[in-house]
C-alpha cells in the first residue's frame, strides 16, 4: 500500500471510529427525549426537552452525513484521489462545530430545533441567551464551511480523471458506453452537485439572519423557510444517495457479480439531479402563500424522485443476490437490509408527500417515523455494513457466526420495532415535537413507553456491534 493510500485509509479510520462514539451518544439522547414524552405528568423542565430535540437531530444528520462521505471517498480511492489532508481538515472542524452545537443546547438551551426557522433564534423570549444563538449559527457555519469545503475536494478528484458529462454518464445515454464509469462516481457526482446547491443555500440562510439580526434588512419568513429546507431536505437525501454509493460499490464483491453502470441506471440517477431539488416544497404545504404552482411541482417531484433510483436500486440489488453466491456477512447483510429500511421509508414519505395526507399528518409523529425509518434501518445500516466491511478488509478475522446474526438481529428488532411506535403514533394521531404530552392524548405516553423497550434492544445490539466491529478499526488504525 502506498502512502497516499495508507494517509486515505488511516483518516478513513479515524472518521469511522468518530462515528462509531457519536452514534450511541446522539441515540442515548433519542431515549432522554421519549422519556421525557413517556411520562405521564407534565415535565419540569420542557426547555431541556427541545435543546436535546435539537442536538439530537443535528448531531445524527451530521455524523451520517460525514460517515458517508467518509465512506465514498475511500472508496473512490480506487478510482480517483481525493486529498487526504482536506477530508482530515473537515474532520476537526467537524469536531469544533459539534463542540459549539454542544454548548449552544446543552450549555445555553438551545432548543430551535434543526430547522431553526425563522425568527424563531432571534427573539427566544428568554428560553435561551443571545450567545447561545451566536454559537449555534456559528456552528452551522463551519460545519457547513468544512463540508462545502470536502465536497468540492472530492468533485475535484474526479473532475481530475472523468470530465463532468462522463462523471454524469451523459455518454451513457447516446451509443457510447466509453470511458467507462463505475456507480460510484455517478452517484457520489450527482449527490455532491446536489450538496453543494444545498450548503450554498445554508450560507445565504446565515447571512439574512446576521443581517436581520443586525437590523440592517428586514427578511421574508417564507424565503428563510424555503432556504432552510433546501439545505435539510437535500443534506438528508443526499446522505442517503453516498450510503447507496457504498452499496453499489462494494456489495458485488460479496456476490461475485459485477454491478455496472449502463443507460438505465445513467438515466436514473441523473433524474436525480433535478428532482431532489424540488421534492423539498413538500415540506411546505401548510404555508399558504406560497404559490400554488409550487406546491404542485413539489408534489410532483416527490413522487418521482421516490421511483427512478429505488427501483433501479431495488432490482439492482435483487438480480445481484439472485441465484449468487452470496457470503452473508454482517456487512451484506447489513446494505441489503438497509435497501429494504430506504425503501419502506421512501413509500412512507411518498404518503406523507401527498397533499391530502399532509393536511392531516403534517404535524403528528408520522413525520419523524417514515425519517427515521430510512436513516435509522436504511443509512445507518449502510454505514455500519461498510464500517464492519472495512474493519475485515484491514483487520480480518472472525467472530462466530451465531453472534454476528444475533447482532443483527437486534439491530433490526430495535429499530423496526422503534419506528413501528412512530407509526402507530401517527396513524394516531400524537402531534410531534411535544416536550409532554396533555391528557387528551395520553396515549403519546404510553407509545412513547414501549418505543423504550426497543431502543434498548437497539443499544444492546449497538454495544455488541462496537465489541466486533469497532475494536477491528481501532486495530486497524493503531497497525
Amino acid at each position: 500500500m502506498d502512502a497516499a493510500m495508507d494517509r486515505i485509509r488511516r483518516v478513513t479510520l479515524v472518521w469511522m471510529i468518530t462515528a462509531l462514539v457519536l452514534f450511541p451518544a446522539m441515540t442515548l439522547l433519542g431515549y432522554l427525549i421519549r422519556r421525557f414524552q413517556a411520562s405521564p405528568t407534565p415535565a419540569a423542565h420542557p426547555e431541556w426537552f427541545y435543546s436535546l430535540l435539537t442536538l439530537h437531530a443535528l448531531g445524527m444528520v451530521g455524523t451520517w452525513f460525514v460517515s458517508s462521505m467518509a465512506g465514498v471517498s475511500y472508496l473512490l480511492s480506487r478510482y480517483v484521489r481525493p486529498s487526504p489532508a482536506v477530508s482530515l481538515g473537515a474532520f476537526f472542524g467537524t469536531l469544533a462545530g459539534v463542540v459549539l452545537v454542544c454548548l449552544a443546547t446543552v450549555g445555553g438551551f438551545f432548543g430551535a430545533g434543526w430547522y431553526f426557522l425563522f425568527p424563531l433564534p432571534l427573539y427566544p423570549n428568554g428560553a435561551w441567551p443571545a450567545w447561545a444563538t451566536a454559537l449555534f449559527f456559528g456552528a452551522l457555519a463551519l460545519l457547513g464551511t468544512s463540508w462545502l469545503v470536502w465536497a468540492l475536494d472530492v468533485l475535484r478528484a474526479i473532475s481530475q480523471r472523468y470530465s463532468l458529462s462522463a462523471a454524469l454518464c451523459l455518454h451513457y445515454l447516446g451509443a457510447s458506453t466509453e470511458p467507462e464509469v463505475p456507480p460510484i462516481v455517478l452517484i457520489t457526482t450527482v449527490s455532491l452537485i446536489v450538496c453543494i446547491s444545498g450548503l450554498v443555500s445554508a450560507v445565504i440562510v446565515l447571512v439574512l439572519f446576521a443581517a436581520h439580526w443586525a437590523g440592517w434588512l428586514n427578511v421574508d419568513a417564507l424565503l428563510m423557510k424555503n432556504l432552510t429546507f433546501l439545505f435539510g431536505h437535500t443534506l438528508v437525501n443526499i446522505s442517503l444517495y453516498l450510503g447507496l454509493g457504498i452499496v453499489y460499490e462494494v456489495l458485488p464483491g460479496y456476490a461475485g457479480r459485477p454491478w455496472k453502470t449502463n443507460r438505465i441506471v445513467a438515466m436514473a440517477w441523473s433524474s436525480i439531479l433535478f428532482l431532489v431539488l424540488f421534492a423539498y416544497f413538500h415540506h411546505l404545504y401548510m404555508d399558504f402563500a406560497q404559490p400554488g404552482w409550487v406546491q404542485t411541482l413539489g408534489q410532483i417531484a416527490s413522487y418521482f424522485l421516490s421511483l427512478p433510483a429505488a427501483a433501479v436500486t431495488i432490482f439492482g440489488v435483487l438480480n445481484l443476490i439472485y441465484g449468487a453466491s452470496m457470503r452473508w456477512t454482517p456487512a451484506s447483510t447489513l446494505f441489503v437490509l438497509g435497501v429494504l429500511g430506504w425503501a419502506i421509508g421512501g413509500v412512507a414519505a411518498v404518503i406523507d408527500a401527498t397533499v391530502a395526507v399532509n393536511f392531516v399528518f403534517h404535524n403528528t409523529l408520522w413525520v419523524p417515523a417514515h425519517f427515521h425509518t430510512y436513516f435509522l434501518a436504511g443509512l445507518v445500516f449502510f454505514v455500519l455494513g461498510f464500517i464492519d466491511h472495512l474493519g475485515r478488509e484491514l483487520s480480518p478475522g472472525e467472530e462466530p457466526k451465531g453472534l454476528s446474526k444475533f447482532t443483527v438481529a437486534l439491530l433490526v428488532v430495535g429499530a423496526y420495532g422503534f419506528v413501528a411506535t412512530f407509526y402507530w403514533s401517527g396513524a394516531s394521531s400524537v402531534p410531534r415535537r411535544f416536550a409532554a404530552y396533555p391528557d387528551e392524548v395520553m396515549r403519546g405516553a404510553a407509545h412513547a413507553r414501549t418505543s423504550l423497550v426497543f431502543i434498548h434492544v437497539f443499544l444492546l445490539g449497538m454495544i455488541l456491534y462496537l465489541w466486533m466491529a469497532g475494536r477491528r478499526c481501532v486495530r486497524a488504525l493503531f497497525s
